[in-house]
């Protein structure tokens, strides 16, 4: 059983909880992800680090209420404990495995949006310790739905946030508030973008106009965390990558964001599984060798 210590609102939708999962938090490193069940019959549910302690055997959580299983995970308090958690799962953010020398040489912004913004946040913890700065766009349709940035402002050398319809910071969405930095005389070598598929499919166009190299994660299409599914395929320039195993980061510049959203709408059904399973034929598998 992994024991929740804390548990908070960060919105009326988005829960913020710190688990005990010594395991995990000893081994894992920013861009993994975990998976969690609230009970012995419950969904597996695929969740990304937010931040960890290796000392205190502590991982942090942050989810969204969007059906049944999260709704019943909502409903968990402080003293309570999942059934179980696996991980770490999933291969770390590249930016882990790059020089650091050469990472302090690189002006990195990093755009984050909605609950999108969980995943970016261990990320720019673990280059403030390395003493590498990074800039931080956080999005949101509102002032409400805006989460973590007191902690980003912790570990970020400068934080905008920007809101769809203007109630907060910035007007505007995230490319909006990267193309006015640029304008303002920013640059960037860069850029790591997560947040929904839609989001990331419009911050790499324009990253691609701009010439400023992005990564994206595509954790918002993941649903087994283990390569046997095949939900999560994805095609990255000419080869097919499935999120949870090969990624969930990968060049936004190769992936096909319009595939993506397709299969994400379509496997939500049984008949929608089936087409795509017809029409992707042995490639429509994750890596459990058709299991």
């Amino acid at each position: 059983m992994y024991k929740i210590l804390s548990r908070t609102n960060l919105t009326d939708i988005i829960i913020r909880m710190e688990v005990e999962a010594k395991r995990v938090s000893d081994r894992c490193l920013p861009g993994q992800f975990v998976i969690v069940r609230c009970s012995e019959d419950g969904e597996r549910i695929p969740l990304t680090i937010c931040d960890y302690d290796r000392e205190k055997g502590t991982i942090v959580l942050v989810f969204q209420v969007v059906g049944a299983s999260t709704k019943v995970m909502a409903e968990l308090k402080e003293g309570d404990s999942f059934t179980d958690i696996v991980g770490p799962l999933g291969m770390p953010s590249e930016l882990c495995e790059m020089d650091i020398e050469e990472l302090k040489k690189l002006n990195l912004v990093f755009i984050a949006g909605g609950v999108g913004t969980a995943p970016v946040y261990p990320q720019v913890k673990w280059l403030k310790e390395k003493g590498i700065k990074a800039d931080v766009i956080i999005g949101a349709r509102n002032k409400d739905l805006v989460i973590l940035e007191d902690d980003f402002k912790n570990v970020a050398e400068n934080v905008y946030v920007t809101t769809d319809d203007g109630s907060y910071g910035r007007n505007g969405n995230v490319c909006v508030c990267l193309q006015s930095l640029i304008d303002e005389g920013k640059t960037y070598d860069k850029c790591i973008a997560i947040g929904p598929l839609i989001m990331m499919k419009f911050a790499v166009q324009l990253t691609k106009k701009l010439g400023i190299p992005t990564i994206v994660s595509m954790n918002p299409i993941m649903v087994d965390g283990t390569g046997m599914c095949g939900a999560c395929r994805v095609h990255v320039g000419d080869e097919i990558k499935f999120a949870c195993i090969d990624g969930p980061e990968f060049d936004g510049w190769l992936v096909d964001f319009d595939e993506s959203m397709r299969r994400q709408t379509m496997y939500k059904t049984e008949e929608g599984r089936k087409m795509l399973e017809l029409e992707e034929g042995a490639t429509h598998h994750g890596g459990c060798g058709n299991c």
